[in-house]
């Protein structure tokens, strides 16, 4: 009894004393000159991504990592130390999460873009058949990694809700040109109060929200 107690207790050491450093996440430990590991590699990848350069993203850091760290620190109003702890790991996740969202949104309009002037035709949800409105974006949206339900009226119910006053490019805006606010017509709004969109009429076209196409508004949701 006393010989299978004492492996136990053993056995529970051992692992305490394991490292755990693979395990850990950005910002659960500082990291600093000396440092290594995967978080430092998503730590310098993070920082290559936003334009800080610090070379290849080997897990290594080294001077040019933290001369990377002290520029961004420098560009966001925190402490230049080169030290990475709890609040530049907060403030860099938060600006590349904002950096890969706009990257998707530029992505998405210019997939959108290169299908202008493909042919209407209901039910079309390929290039190839041509596209109705909801198949249009749906396509374009399937193509940067992104499922949406195909009718328009079923993507209404998707992302969540934004004010006229507060579209952003990327959003997707909703009309019904029965004029009961039942939707039945989409399009990818661009920015500068143009949309994109499947128009029975033209295809592919782009539209600026005029008089006309507010009177049949319905909302917009944003989905990115």
């Amino acid at each position: 009894m006393k010989n299978k107690l004492f492996l136990v207790l053993f056995l529970i050491c051992l692992m305490l004393s394991l490292p755990t450093t693979a395990q850990a996440s950005l910002g659960d430990v500082l990291l600093k000159v000396g440092s290594r590991g995967a978080d430092v590699v998503e730590l310098q990848t993070k920082l290559n991504t936003l334009g800080y350069s610090v070379g290849k993203a080997d897990g290594i850091f080294g001077n040019m990592t933290k001369q990377g760290v002290m520029n961004y620190q420098k560009a966001y109003g925190l402490a230049v130390d080169g030290l990475v702890g709890p609040m530049t790991v907060k403030s860099l996740n938060a600006v590349y999460l904002q950096n890969q969202s706009q990257k998707r949104i530029s992505d998405i309009l210019n997939t959108a873009k290169q299908y202008l002037g493909v042919r209407y035709q209901w039910g079309g949800s390929t290039p190839q058949t041509g596209f109705d409105c909801s198949g249009f974006v749906a396509y374009v949206f399937q193509q940067n990694g992104i499922t949406l339900p195909r009718i328009s009226r079923d993507q209404y119910t998707v992302g969540t809700p934004v004010s006229f006053e507060n579209l952003k490019p990327g959003d997707l805006v909703f009309f019904s040109f029965n004029g009961n606010g039942v939707v039945d017509h989409d399009g990818i709004y661009l920015g500068g109060g143009q949309f994109i969109n499947a128009s029975s009429s033209k295809g592919v076209t782009i539209y600026s929200i005029g008089p006309y196409w507010k009177s049949v508004y319905v909302g917009a949701r944003r989905v990115i």
